[in-house]
């Protein structure tokens, strides 16, 4: 549970900290928008070193990040196999009955692994290093077009906020919840999936009314100090756009022109890497 980032926030008072959080925000939109372009190692090596070098600027220790990976290791693993066995594609490297594994299936499933924990890694930095505050005043500030419609920007920003700072309260519970359960000689982690799903159970239970309990605490005072959701609200921190920010969105363009530089350009750069295996299975 602790393994799960988002929400979570570590300071170290950088300047990627320090940068505007609606410009984090878009950075981070063209970040996940840029990487479905890449199609080839090379790129995905870019998208790395890139990733790399915001976790160096931020002084964010790259196992923290790393670590987000662990939440979704059996959505890589599961998506992986799927593209094994469903892409046909390339030199027949096995085959019997139906099921069929191919050089391209293979070449595939590891790009769409690749993809997913780096995507995973490049959206656990924006939580890294933006408090859910900054991240809800951000997307209000971003939204505030949709007010010309009547949309209740403000009231989705505050119940995104509530929700960022739920989650890092509801895992530290969770895992009390864990610890009391084994105390009392449960079985969380033996036995068999339909046994481990079982003695969940007693976990969530627990847990659902405990999030409840907060949530109606959270009601109370908000209604006791006469908590009105209305426009003329002021804020304490008011965000702005410097030079920093430029910078950092030259960063971002650079990186974007690179992988679109790979795949329209270049056009195949990983062609010798296949090649290469495609010789060993010659």
């Amino acid at each position: 549970m602790r393994d799960v980032s988002f929400g979570q926030y570590y300071p170290t008072g950088s300047v990627i900290h320090r940068l505007d959080p609606r410009a984090k925000v878009i950075f981070s939109i063209i970040f996940m928008v840029t990487i479905f372009f890449v199609s080839s190692y090379a790129g995905y090596a870019v998208v790395a070193l890139f990733l790399w070098s915001v976790c160096l600027i931020s002084r964010i220790p790259l196992r923290n990040v790393l670590k987000s990976v662990k939440a979704i290791i059996f959505i890589m693993i599961f998506t992986a196999i799927i593209n094994i066995f469903f892409y046909d594609s390339g030199k027949v490297l096995f085959e019997w009955w139906r099921i069929k594994i191919t050089l391209g299936g293979i070449d595939f499933a590891i790009k769409m692994a690749l993809r997913i924990s780096l995507l995973v890694m490049g959206t656990s930095l924006l939580s890294f290093t933006t408090t859910p505050m900054e991240l809800t005043d951000a997307i209000e500030s971003l939204l505030s077009p949709l007010k010309l419609i009547k949309v209740p920007v403000h009231d989705i920003a505050l119940i995104m906020s509530i929700a960022l700072r739920f989650i890092p309260g509801l895992m530290d519970e969770t895992d009390k919840i864990m610890m009391a359960q084994k105390a009392r000689g449960a079985e969380i982690d033996t036995g068999g999936l339909i046994k481990k799903v079982k003695a969940m159970l007693p976990v969530l239970i627990p847990l659902f009314v405990s999030a409840i309990r907060r949530a109606d605490e959270l009601a109370d005072a908000l209604d006791a100090r006469c908590y009105n959701a209305t426009e003329r609200r002021t804020k304490m921190k008011l965000l702005k756009l410097t030079w920093k920010d430029a910078v950092a969105f030259l960063f971002v363009a650079v990186f974007a022109a690179l992988i679109f530089l790979d795949k329209y350009l270049i056009g195949g750069a990983d062609q010798y890497i296949v090649g290469f295996f495609k010789g060993l299975f010659a």
